[in-house]
């Protein structure tokens, strides 16, 4: 259990995803959250967040928040460039003015997915579409701004909350026999709570004067396709007969934006830094389905 050696107050932008929700029900002991929504704390208005900052007494921000629709972000890249990097450029200034600590989640979705090794921190960084690049653009503002700041770059999202590939799988796999997912794009699955762990783990160390600025990646393991990561899901859960999966290639199914084949995150980085360990994603998974299950 994380507890903060002394009282602190964290801000925390982005609260009905997957991952702010996760991080409310996660919060140590002797952290007051502030959770700020869509209502009181609209990304859209980057100005609006960095006065939140600068008026609140608190020790720790995060944000949780960010614009994710991949595909909608191609024809929306003014909404997604104004959540995704004027938002966080902001808020990192706001934070350092104030001389408190700043967390920040990105993604996979910076790389360009070439090769078959995990992506390392100081890899090259290609984004292939409007996503990736707003992203990006995020983490050089929030580096730019020169206060105490961990980025976290993760994958594949998953939990009991709001859209993700778990949730698809279980609605569609009531509905039909077959299934037919990519099996070209692997990377690694992470339950959203095991990303508020350690996002509180860092927000522990930083409050206490320990920690080290800069970008960490964090994603489950091992490394699975989408077709692989799908069949565990069905194997997990109790469904009256069990869809087959039809393993195609990410041509047979377009989208407007594309998606990196390859999304490995090495995480030995955040391990020598804090003592995180890379999580196991079927262990999450296993807790999302009964989480769902008992919801029935």
């Amino acid at each position: 259990m994380i507890t903060f050696s002394r009282p602190a107050k964290a801000l925390v932008f982005g609260t009905t995803g997957q991952l702010g929700i996760e991080l409310a029900r996660r919060a140590p002991r002797g952290v007051e959250v502030v959770a700020l929504g869509k209502d009181a704390a609209d990304l859209r208005k980057p100005a609006s967040c960095a006065d939140i900052i600068a008026s609140a007494d608190a020790d720790i921000v995060i944000n949780a928040a960010a614009y994710t629709a991949v595909d909608a972000a191609e024809n929306d890249r003014e909404t997604a460039h104004a959540v995704n990097a004027e938002a966080p450029g902001a808020m990192a200034r706001a934070a350092a003015a104030r001389r408190v600590p700043f967390l920040h989640v990105s993604t996979d979705y910076v790389f360009d997915g070439a090769g078959s090794r995990p992506w390392r921190e100081d890899d090259p960084v290609a984004p292939l579409g409007a996503y990736g690049e707003t992203k990006l653009a995020g983490e050089r503002v929030v580096m730019e701004a020169s206060g105490e700041h961990v980025i976290l770059r993760t994958a594949w999202v998953f939990s009991a909350h709001g859209r993700n590939f778990v949730k698809s799988m279980l609605r569609l796999g009531a509905e039909r026999d077959v299934l037919s997912i990519v099996d070209d794009q692997r990377g690694g699955p992470t339950p959203a709570a095991d990303i508020a762990h350690a996002l509180w783990t860092v927000a522990q160390a930083l409050h206490g004067g320990g920690g080290q600025s800069g970008i960490y990646h964090f994603a489950g393991a091992p490394t699975v396709s989408w077709a692989d990561f799908a069949d565990a899901i069905f194997a997990e859960a109790r469904l009256p007969r069990r869809p087959h999966v039809r393993r195609i290639p990410t041509s047979e199914f377009p989208t407007p934006a594309r998606r990196p084949s390859n999304s490995a995150l090495d995480c030995s980085r955040i391990r020598a830094a804090y003592g995180i360990e890379q999580p196991d994603w079927r262990a999450g998974l296993a807790q999302v389905i009964s989480e769902l299950e008992e919801g029935r």
